[in-house]
């Protein structure tokens, strides 16, 4: 009975057998922000995109068909949105105030991932912040934290810009 069930389920869904992923799920938020920032410097690296799968299989335990499928579902929902507005009231939402800076944290990574920051990169993540209320000192005191993780020089003290 169980199995008659599951394969119901799955002929909705179109029974390929892929994981899917609702259209509300914050991972696919995630992701789209985090392709959106991958992309505000008008190049998308190899070394970023590994960048962003590792980050993805660490935080969130997914296996490999499942992050093909938020890839996919992050690329479609990214290739929608007009604006980041769609992916951060959601999270906003969603998300508690350490999340929101955690997240942060992360589209700096997915930066950081080829060595250097855009200044692209760089507004594309202070909207992102101030959309989701994260203030600037979080968002710089994130930056220079995972700068210094990941071996960044030249990274110095500034003053917020909002």
């Amino acid at each position: 009975m169980f199995e008659r069930l599951q394969q119901f389920l799955a002929s909705l869904s179109g029974g390929d057998g892929k994981p899917t992923f609702a259209a509300d799920d914050p991972r696919v938020a995630v992701m789209a922000l985090c392709i959106q920032v991958m992309e505000a410097d008008g190049k998308v690296l190899e070394v970023e995109k590994k960048a962003l799968r590792a980050r993805f299989k660490e935080f969130y335990g997914v296996d490999e068909a499942e992050l093909d499928a938020l890839v996919a579902a992050g690329t479609d929902a990214e290739s929608e949105a007009i604006d980041f507005f769609r992916f951060t009231s959601e999270l906003k939402r969603q998300l508690s105030e350490e999340q929101r800076v955690d997240l942060i944290g992360l589209l700096w990574e997915i930066v950081y991932a080829d060595g250097e920051r855009s200044e692209m990169e760089d507004h594309a993540i202070w909207r992102i912040a101030d959309l989701m209320g994260v203030s600037g000192r979080e968002r710089i005191m994130k930056r220079q934290e995972v700068a210094g993780r990941v071996g960044v020089a030249g990274e110095k003290e500034e003053q917020d810009e909002a």
